[in-house]
Order: structure tokens, then C-alpha cells, then sequence
């Protein structure tokens, strides 16, 4: 009988520690400093153009887009076109609105001939969601962004080549309230159709050329 008594003591103590020793863990682990994790799906947020980083001088000023390659109505330089390198000038962009969040830029021909195009349209340029922090594109430089389709369907730029007279050249630069979910290709027409209901501001710039 003392025997089993001895073992049923040993028992209940040996019971009592293991309680303890669960209890005692659980109590750490419940007062340990949670860490948050993120989903792994989550998608950081879009870059937005904010009021503080608009200097004071710069407020209420409206979009422009310049080139110190030609002044507005200007002629630009034939090594921008056909009959040169055929690469893009540098353009900036100025006073970009409170609140975007990317930017789009065309650049098209109103002046084609209706026997080369029944709409007189010819586009050169098509780039969206460039980023709303971006004031300059480099001369001959890719733009950061998504690069459309031109009326050639090429997804680059394309100089001026006037086939009969000076035709104007119009860059359009598009301050959006969003970033666009656009397939790379795109036409402008798909562009301007997907920016329509985001359009914060838009800005313009003219060119010209003459073969002749």
C-alpha cells in the first residue's frame, strides 16, 4: 500500500509540472510583441504627386510641356525627323498637378493627306503611365512608361516626314488621376478612350516641319 501511495505522489507531482510548464509557455507566448505581415499579394501603393512636393512659387501654375529643341509653333530641328536621326527631343514637363498619380504624352500629325490617311491623322508617339515624378525625357531617350503602337505599328517613336508641305506636330501631355491597365501596343485611340475619365490637366506643345 505505501508503494502505491508513493507512485500516485510521484504521479500527481510529475502532472502538476508538465501543467505548469504549458501554462507558464502559453503566458510567454501571449505576451510576446506581435509582428504584422502583409499579405504576399499586397500591391504597394501608386506614387502620387502631393501638395508638399510642389514648391510655393509653382502652385496654381498650369501643366506645360517645352522643349529647348524648338519654341512653341517653332520649326524643329531636322535631326529630330525622317531626314535626320530620327530620334526624340528632349521635352520637360512643368507644374505637374496635385494628385496625379501617372502621365500619358501623344505626339500626332493633323495634317496628312487625305488620299495617305482619310482621317488627316498620323500618330507618332504613344507612352502612358510614365511616372508622375518624371519632369524631363532625354533627347533620343526611351521614356519610362509603357510604349503604344504608332500609326506604323511600331511601338517607338517616329520623326516628322512631311510627304507634301509643313505639317504641325503636336505633343500632348496628359496629367491622370490613375495609373492605367493598358496592354503595351496600344493604339492612341485606345489610350485617349482609357485617360478620358482621369484627366486632371493636359498640356500642349507645337512643332513644324517642311521637306521642302
Amino acid at each position: 500500500m505505501r508503494s502505491l501511495g508513493w507512485i500516485l505522489t510521484v504521479l500527481f507531482l510529475l502532472l502538476v509540472g508538465v501543467f505548469g510548464y504549458f501554462w507558464f509557455a502559453t503566458k510567454k507566448l501571449s505576451e510576446a510583441p506581435v509582428t504584422q505581415q502583409l499579405p504576399t499579394n499586397t500591391v504597394p501603393p501608386a506614387t502620387i504627386i502631393t501638395e508638399n512636393q510642389i514648391p510655393p512659387q509653382q502652385k496654381n501654375m498650369p501643366l506645360t510641356i517645352s522643349s529647348p529643341a524648338f519654341k512653341m509653333n517653332g520649326l524643329i530641328p531636322a535631326i529630330f525627323t525622317c531626314d535626320g536621326r530620327n530620334i526624340s527631343p528632349k521635352l520637360i514637363f512643368s507644374n505637374i498637378p496635385v494628385g496625379t498619380q501617372s502621365l500619358s504624352l501623344t505626339m500626332e500629325d493633323p495634317d496628312v493627306p487625305k488620299n495617305i490617311r482619310t482621317d488627316g491623322m498620323w500618330n507618332h508617339w504613344v507612352v502612358w503611365n510614365i511616372p508622375p515624378e518624371t519632369i524631363q525625357i532625354e533627347e533620343g531617350k526611351i521614356p519610362p512608361g509603357v510604349i503604344g503602337a504608332g500609326t506604323n505599328k511600331k511601338a517607338s517613336y517616329l520623326g516628322p516626314c512631311p510627304p507634301d508641305r509643313e505639317h504641325r506636330y503636336i505633343f500632348t501631355l496628359y496629367a491622370l488621376d490613375s495609373v492605367l491597365s493598358l496592354s503595351p501596343g496600344s493604339t492612341k485611340e485606345e489610350l485617349l478612350h482609357a485617360l478620358a475619365p482621369h484627366i486632371i490637366e493636359k498640356a500642349v506643345l507645337i512643332g513644324t516641319y517642311n521637306r521642302n
